[in-house]
């Protein structure tokens, strides 16, 4: 340590080779740190000797070597937080509740409890055939929440002046997936020939690439059983105007005179409709439909001097609310 005075540190041992401690600046190996005045050995922990180089030990007063002890105890000092003690009687409430309890809000359901409805007329149309004309209807509407709704359906046609086949069901809908649903509930049909009740359970809902599916199947009184499959889809070709593909599949399991029906496949229904929404709730549209009566139902057709394979031409609209 060069320019230090190590005559004047009580203790110290010279080294025995003079030269060598002016070579070696830094290295305070041999010093008798307990020897020097107001330093103890804890306040020399974590001191830099070899940037002490050049400072004179001897110049220092035994009152600023004292500070210097006080400093090697802030290495441990840990600093407490910077505001403590009770807050203010003002002070807002963690929960920025201030006491008031949280209850019930009136008029504030989440949305799929909400009870709504709507009614759709899909099909109210006029139809021109190759044997006769009439009309044709055919919606449905439901009221309830996104869980559980009273869902109601009805079709039919009439023509040379008289009613001559109709439906109407009511079910009740609960829902068991996204877009889909169970239905429990009864149908009631009337028109040619004696009224028939049947109980109803089936499943609807949306599959994937957005088509409509409906399949019910129906038990009447004397055994009659029977099944409908039915199929919708819509093809947009501007945000208005929309082609409407329709597929419909009537099964039964014993034959029925009284109503023209047989067993097995009844009939196929296919449609075409082309409407444009003027409004999203009304929308005028034309179309074509072809009906195909098959195997017992078709030699009822015969006998009647109906046509088996009917082809229609549709034009009607489209509206709900």
């Amino acid at each position: 340590m060069p320019g230090m005075d190590h005559d004047s540190m009580q203790g110290m041992q010279k080294p025995a080779n003079p030269a060598a401690s002016t070579t070696t600046t830094g290295d305070m190996s041999g010093m008798d740190h307990g020897s020097m005045t107001g330093m103890s050995p804890e306040a020399m922990k974590g001191m830099d000797h070899a940037g002490m180089a050049g400072m004179d030990h001897g110049a220092m007063s035994q009152k600023d070597q004292s500070g210097m002890a006080g400093m090697g105890a802030m290495s441990g000092m840990t600093m407490g937080p910077m505001q403590g003690g009770s807050p203010p009687p003002d002070a807002r409430s963690p929960d920025y509740s201030d006491g008031v309890g949280y209850g019930s809000m009136q008029g504030m359901d989440m949305a799929d409890n909400t009870p709504l409805g709507m009614l759709l007329i899909d099909q109210l149309e006029a139809f021109h055939g190759r044997d006769a004309n009439g009309q044709a209807w055919e919606a449905e509407g439901w009221y309830g929440n996104d869980t559980n709704k009273l869902w109601i359906r009805t079709e039919g046609e009439r023509s040379r002046g008289r009613l001559d086949d109709g439906a109407l069901e009511a079910f009740w809908n609960h829902s068991i997936a996204t877009y889909w649903g169970t239905q429990l509930g009864a149908r009631q049909d009337f028109g040619e020939g004696p009224k028939r009740t049947w109980a109803a359970f089936g499943v609807q809902g949306l599959a994937p690439y957005w088509f409509e599916l409906e399949a019910t199947a129906y038990v009447g009184a004397g055994g009659r059983t029977a099944a409908r499959l039915r199929a919708e889809y819509e093809l947009l070709f501007t945000q208005r105007l929309i082609l409407q593909p329709e597929a419909e599949i009537n099964l039964y399991g014993k034959d029925d005179p009284l109503r023209r029906i047989g067993s097995g496949v009844s009939d196929v229904q296919f449609g075409l409709r082309l409407r444009y929404e003027i409004h999203r709730q009304f929308a005028p549209y034309i179309g074509v439909s072809w009906v195909r009566r098959v195997g017992t139902t078709a030699d009822y057709a015969r006998q009647d001097h109906e046509p088996v394979l009917d082809r229609q031409i549709v034009a009607g609209v489209r509206f709900w609310f």
